[in-house]
This record gives C-alpha cells, structure tokens and sequence, in this order.
C-alpha cells in the first residue's frame, strides 16, 4: 500500500457505558474511501475524531501524518467535512455562506466569492445561490453541504452520509459529483449504511460493526470470492452428495448451488458431478459477491 493519509492506532471511544469504537487500527490509502457499517457503528465518531472534534478515550490518530488531537488545525486545513445533520444560518445566502467558509480555509476574501460561485456551479446551484438556505429542499441542502466541504479545495472530503434523505434522482447525481472528485485530486471518505452506494463510488472499504473493525482494504479485494454457482434443471441431490464427497462445501437453495474448493478447481470438480449423475445444466458461473454479502457474514461472525 502507498503511503497511509489516515493511521490510527489503539482507538477507542467511550460515551458513558457506551463503546462507540474498540481498539481500531487503521491505515487507509489515498482514493475513494468508503466507511461502511449499520446505524451506530461509530462512523460519525471516528470522522470528528479523525478532524479533532473529538478526543479519543485512547490511542491516536494521524491525517497525512499530522495528529488530530495535537494539531487538529492543521489537520482541518487540508480536509473538508460534510456533517449528516444541517449546519447552515437559514437566514444567508448560499453564495454567502459558502464564501464565508471559503475564507475559514484560507482563502483571500477577494477570491472567496468567486470561488464559492464555481462550487456552487459544480454541484448543481448555480440558479439558487442567492437564495436563503432556509428555503431549500433536502437536496439542495445537500448540495450546499458538499460545496462548503470542497471549496477550500482540500486534499481529503469526509462526507458523513451524504446521500441521505434524497430521492432517486437526488441520490444519483450525489453519487455522480463524489465519483468526480477524484478528478480534483480530492481523497474521499464516503460515509454511508447503504452499501451500494460504496459500491458504486469507491474503490476502497473500511468496515465497522458496533465500533470494531471487520475489513480495511481495497474494495476488489473484498468482493473476491473462490465460489462457483451453479443452476441446476433437475433435483441437485446427486451432485451435492458428489461434490462433497470430493471435499467441496456446497451451499443449497432450491436448484441453485454454491460450491467452493480449498484445493483444486470448482469447475472441473462441477463438470465431474454432472457427468456422473447426469444432471442437467441451467448456468455457471463465477459468484458475484456483494458489500452486503461481506458485511451480513462477518457481522455473523463477529457476533
């Protein structure tokens, strides 16, 4: 892996008798990163750790190798945050508003606005940017949330749920303006409970059930999977009993068969069983796993 942007080490969090994240480490590369995991699985904890707007009950964190607890600062100078919940002055403008944070980044006042009117362009605004941000829709909002994160133009966008509360076609071009990012030489840390948004816009996976850590790696990686499927014509029975007695696991629903081999190749051992018991074919083929998939078993297992 290149140099990591985000490192934790020994990270836990505390509220009360509640543990929000238990002994995470973490090394995450640049990229579309995707942090994943149901309601209450610590997403939004760690990301105000890693900005500093949290202080860990232990261990530490680094952002392109700065602490945030010592030097969150200079950590939020390279990064933008897109909150879940709404943080806007309902009685100002768009373009003021994103301007206004604009400046907080470090940019001139005389090319804050600009700058916020290109953002707002960017994300779809452009028409609505003197509007007062208490009159807009979900989506808007949302919109607007995105161009303060970005219009500072920071190395990493931590976007908590961005896709939330949107209709189809909201949630669409949200997905679409995160895919773009990466044109900016943005790193993004996607936030979402709905994994085929990951799916969709990310090409890395941090994975989170109930403030432990299941996977941390690339999204290919955890999508592979040895398993063949196959569809049967007539009743499988025969080819089940073959297949496992040459040391195949072989998962059974219906007619559809998933086989997996430690050793050897699934196909040939699937060639093999129809050719003795004279089952019929439908389909084969390698299986298509799934975030959820992944997501559903180690939270079986973990549990």
């Amino acid at each position: 892996m290149a140099d990591p942007i985000i490192t934790t080490a020994g990270l836990n969090m505390s509220f009360g008798e509640v543990q929000a994240l238990q002994d995470v480490d973490l090394e995450v590369p640049a990229g579309r990163i995707g942090l994943v995991g149901a309601n209450g699985a610590g997403k939004s904890t760690l990301l105000k750790i890693l900005l500093g707007m949290l202080a860990p009950s232990s261990g530490g964190t680094e952002v392109y190798g700065t602490s945030a607890q010592h030097h969150p600062l200079a950590v939020r100078s390279r990064v933008g945050y897109m909150p879940e919940g709404d943080c806007f002055p309902p009685d100002q403008s768009a373009a003021d508003f994103v301007s206004y944070t604009a400046e907080l980044g470090g940019l001139p006042a005389s090319e804050s606005r600009q700058r916020a009117s290109e953002v707002l362009t960017l994300v779809g605004l452009a028409e609505e940017r003197f509007r007062n941000l208490g009159e807009f829709s979900t989506g808007m909002k949302q919109r607007a949330k995105l161009a303060q994160a970005i219009v500072h133009s920071p190395d990493l966008v931590l976007l908590d749920e961005p896709a939330s509360g949107l209709d189809p076609d909201g949630r669409e071009d949200m997905l679409n303006l995160i895919n773009r990012l990466g044109d900016f030489g943005m790193s993004v840390v996607f936030s979402s409970h709905v994994l085929g948004d990951i799916e969709r816009t990310c090409d890395w996976v941090v994975m989170l059930n109930e403030g432990r850590l299941l996977r941390n790696e690339p999204l290919e990686t955890i999508r592979a999977s040895n398993a063949v499927q196959v569809v049967l014509l007539d009743d499988p029975t025969a080819a089940v009993e073959f297949l496992r007695s040459r040391g195949a696991r072989v998962t059974v629903q219906d007619r559809t068969l998933e086989i997996e081999l430690d050793e050897g190749d699934a196909f040939i051992a699937i060639r093999d069983a129809l050719a003795e018991t004279g089952v019929g074919l439908r389909s084969l083929g390698a299986k298509q796993t799934t975030l959820e998939d992944v997501y559903l078993a180690e939270e079986e297992y973990s549990g």
